[in-house]
């Protein structure tokens, strides 16, 4: 048999596998469906591609997302917006 007509079954993981849904990406961060949209209109939101009226986030580009969101805390007596 041939490696190449061996490769496609030896795949196991989904074509979608690494994708999340608009409903399951606002299920993880406690926000509705209604609130991601408004922020892809006004590109504030995690990174989306749009398939015909399907909305799809990376998995790892989310998580991304998040993490870039991340606030550190202020160290004792410094004050927001630096010194004055």
């Amino acid at each position: 048999m041939d490696d190449q007509q061996a490769e496609p079954a030896a795949r196991t993981e989904p074509l979608l596998g690494g994708w999340l849904t608009r409903a399951q990406v606002a299920a993880e961060i406690g926000l509705s469906a209604d609130t991601l949209a408004r922020w892809e209109t006004r590109r504030i939101g995690p990174p989306c591609v749009r398939i015909g009226r399907k909305v799809l986030y990376r998995a790892e580009a989310f998580r991304e997302w998040l993490i870039s969101r991340e606030r550190h805390p202020l160290s004792k007596g410094a004050r927001p917006g630096g010194e004055r």
